[in-house]
């Protein structure tokens, strides 16, 4: 069964079918640059797909053969520039931090798989949205950028945050001082992107990638990725105390039962989130 997801932008797009929701950027005039209704758009969809018990796994990606250009600068160049807007300093700099918590921060808290699937560029904000996400998929053809230098700007939606845990200090420091275009071998050598492919196999491999995450163990994934995600900051024998709760609590669910069963019957098994 699908459904469509209302986000109350124009711009942005979401649907859930058999279990995977497809969020789409869709500006691509502007290689679906962020403004602030899409960011807005993105932010309620996210919220619905968290809890949706139709949705097992999250898709970000961009419409008109780019993932994302990041903020729109010539927007900026338009108007009062990055930090403008109607807003006082400080309730801009609250509503930009709410606005990374619930984008930024909700795919990576996300307690369900998120992956991007990348049909092109990626820049800025549109970079950090993609390195948000659990996985991340490309057309061979697709260049990255932080580009954040290039404008002035120090970087936002958490890109510093999850660039430094993908590729090192050194590196992203390199990456964000000096912003060039990487093409995917380096991408992929870098371990920025999961896997490249050529534009025949594109959606195909990246749809039958979110399927296969779509049927796989809900329970387990969400505990795996909360692992994981506290392993980035957490001590060992915290880390060791977490996992012990979490593995103890997935080998009492029917998920487990049916799984073991499977291996026995030598059958692929039919996860239900139980």
């Amino acid at each position: 069964m699908s459904r469509t997801i209302d986000t109350g932008s124009e711009h942005l797009t979401a649907e859930v079918d058999d279990g995977v929701a497809v969020i789409t950027m869709d500006r691509p005039e502007r290689r679906n640059a962020l403004t602030d209704d899409m960011l807005s758009g993105l932010a309620l969809a996210l919220a619905d797909v968290e809890v949706a018990a139709d949705v097992r796994c999250v898709v970000l990606t961009g419409a008109g053969g780019a993932f994302c250009a990041g903020g729109d600068v010539k927007g900026f160049a338009e108007g009062d520039g990055a930090g403008g807007g109607s807003s006082s300093w400080d309730a801009g700099v609250h509503e930009q931090r709410l606005s990374h918590k619930r984008t930024s921060g909700a795919l990576f808290h996300m307690p369900k798989p998120t992956l991007a699937a990348l049909p092109g560029p990626a820049a800025g904000a549109g970079l950090s949205l993609a390195l948000a996400c659990d996985l991340r998929i490309a057309v061979d053809t697709a260049v990255l950028t932080t580009a954040f230098a290039r404008v002035g700007l120090a970087g936002d939606y958490g890109g510093t945050w999850f660039l430094t845990r993908l590729v090192g200090p050194a590196k992203a420091k390199e990456l964000y001082f000096l912003p060039e275009r990487m093409d995917m071998t380096t991408a992929l050598d870098l371990g920025i992107v999961n896997d490249v492919v050529g534009a025949d196999d594109y959606e195909s491999a990246w749809r039958g990638l979110a399927a296969r995450l779509a049927a796989g163990p809900p329970i387990a994934f969400r505990y795996m990725k909360e692992n994981i995600n506290r392993a980035l900051t957490g001590e060992l024998d915290t880390l060791l105390e977490l996992e012990s709760t979490h593995h103890r609590h997935t080998g009492t669910t029917a998920d487990h039962k049916e799984a073991s069963q499977a291996f026995v019957d030598k059958r692929d098994p039919v996860f239900e989130g139980r």
